[in-house]
């Protein structure tokens, strides 16, 4: 399945948007990719730590929500088990969060062991972390579906990683110069600011939420005349992040970027070249399938804080909930087209724990 884009200038690259399964075999490259990051990362931390000795600045703490986290992942159960029982077509009674457990039940008795097979696919497995839930009967029409520990302490790490890729991108977007960003611990995330006395003017921004949505492109009228005249009624012009392009967008939003369960960067099997893979949530899924089969020859924009990511043409309906967005772009184009999809889908906030202003060489610090 295909979605046809139209030429836009994300990093002077033509996007195309290709809806089809190739999320997991993108997935293979993912370890080579966070491991350039991760060394372009380091490298820019220690430059950051030594302009930061030598002229002054800002070191912020920050904590990851670890409670939000949690909450989440349980919705995301909720959402899986509600589809998995829908496809198996059995009678669901309802759902309650208790104790750090998803307590499914369901309407009739004789239903438990298809129930408890038909959810045994969600106890996914890594390599590092073994089963991510754990699933048992408690009673005839009650069944608890738990995250494991060694599964959370995954996706906690994933969602500090996230977090460190989102505070660059902001930090880079505001302007300021040889920052550097650094893991501390397991939930926290220690940002270096050289230059930066005053620490406070930047600590909103490690809260604000990027909100990134799909919305409709209309069509009644090109976005030229919009501007010249005025636009119709529930819709308005928004401009493409980097080439100022107009679009005429509606309003209202077809898919919230909260639907989005993951992105990433990553490489085509077939070509090799860098590209962007993302994946909506259960919901999510069922919302793009319905948008894509009303909407046939009729484009959409990505749109990231009122700026137009890319704008594709809807060509057949596409019921897979995963796609990917390639190009002629570098690795780095990638990560940040996939640090902009992800960044308004982060559960929770990070926690500014510690602020402290380093005074240049020979001068003490101040709390």
């Amino acid at each position: 399945m295909k979605l046809d884009l139209r030429k836009t200038a994300w990093l002077g690259a033509g996007l195309c948007l290709v809806l089809a399964g190739l999320l997991a075999a993108a997935r293979g490259f993912a370890p080579d990719i966070a491991l350039q990051l991760e060394k372009l990362r380091a490298a820019q931390a220690t430059n950051a730590e030594a302009a930061l000795r030598q002229q002054g600045g800002s070191r912020i703490l920050l904590k990851v929500d670890a409670d939000a986290l949690r909450e989440a992942i349980l919705t995301g159960l909720r959402d899986d088990v509600r589809r998995v029982l829908r496809e198996e077509r059995i009678p669901l009674g309802g759902f309650a969060a208790r104790d750090g457990s998803l307590e499914v039940r369901i309407r009739e008795a004789k239903d438990r062991e298809r129930t408890l097979t038909a959810l045994a696919a969600l106890a996914g497995a890594s390599a590092s972390s073994g089963r991510h839930v754990e699933i048992a009967a408690s009673g005839e029409e009650l069944i608890r579906v738990t995250p494991t520990e060694a599964g959370f302490a995954e996706r906690l790490r994933a969602l500090r990683q996230q977090s460190i890729e989102v505070i660059e991108q902001r930090l880079g977007s505001l302007g300021v110069a040889a920052s550097g960003v650094q893991k501390d611990g397991d939930e926290r995330i220690r940002v270096l600011l050289p230059g930066v006395s005053d620490p406070e003017r930047l600590g909103a921004i490690f809260d604000k939420r990027s909100r990134i949505a799909f919305r409709l492109v209309d069509v009644t009228m090109t976005a030229e005349a919009a501007l010249q005249d005025r636009p119709p009624a529930g819709s308005e012009v928004l401009y493409e992040l980097n080439s100022k392009v107009p679009y005429l967008l509606a309003k209202q939003v077809a898919i919230d970027g909260g639907e989005i369960a993951d992105a990433a960067p990553g490489f085509d099997q077939r070509t090799h070249e860098p590209i962007v893979t993302f994946r909506f949530n259960a919901a999510g899924t069922r919302r793009f399938a319905r948008v894509t089969q009303e909407n046939i020859g009729r484009p959409f924009g990505v749109v990231l804080d009122d700026e137009v990511i890319a704008a594709p043409i809807i060509r057949e309906p596409i019921l897979g909930g995963s796609g990917q967005i390639s190009g002629s772009f570098t690795l780095e184009d990638a990560n940040r087209i996939a640090m902009a999809m992800r960044s308004g889908t982060l559960p929770g906030h990070l926690v500014v724990v510690e602020q402290q202003v380093v005074e240049p060489a020979g001068q003490p610090a101040k709390q």
